[in-house]
């Protein structure tokens, strides 16, 4: 059921939210510290515990998107400023860059081409 799905949402938002205040607090700076990304990862977790378990099914995941779609504001994030426009920019371009230094694929195929490299070398 759907509802599930929102319930699941909004407990592991609040849950995050309170993390996120326990750490700003602890660091003694008066902000919610990564309240939104320690819910998405609660979020996560729960999720896919509940699904190897079989308790998750689709009505409840569509709960889960229903309920995030509904809560993103657009027109308020392109009101929030350029700096936050800007970020988010920075960080999805930063994220691509890092794709093939980062990726498995592309540091073994630069061991294997200098392993034929050292072993034309010996010839």
């Amino acid at each position: 059921m759907i509802i599930y799905g929102v319930a699941l949402l909004a407990g592991c938002y609040m849950a995050g939210n309170l993390i996120g205040d326990v750490l700003g607090m602890a660091l003694g700076v008066n902000a919610n510290i990564g309240g939104v990304g320690f819910a998405m990862l609660l979020l996560i977790v729960i999720s896919t515990w509940a699904e190897q378990k079989g308790i998750m099914k689709g009505p409840e995941e569509a709960g889960i998107v229903v309920a995030m779609s509904s809560i993103q504001n657009v027109v308020a994030a392109l009101s929030g400023g350029m700096v936050a426009i800007l970020g988010g920019t920075l960080a999805v371009v930063l994220g691509f860059l890092l794709i093939p230094v980062l990726s498995p694929h592309h540091s073994s195929e630069q061991k294997m081409a200098g392993k034929v490299a050292l072993n034309e070398g010996k010839q």
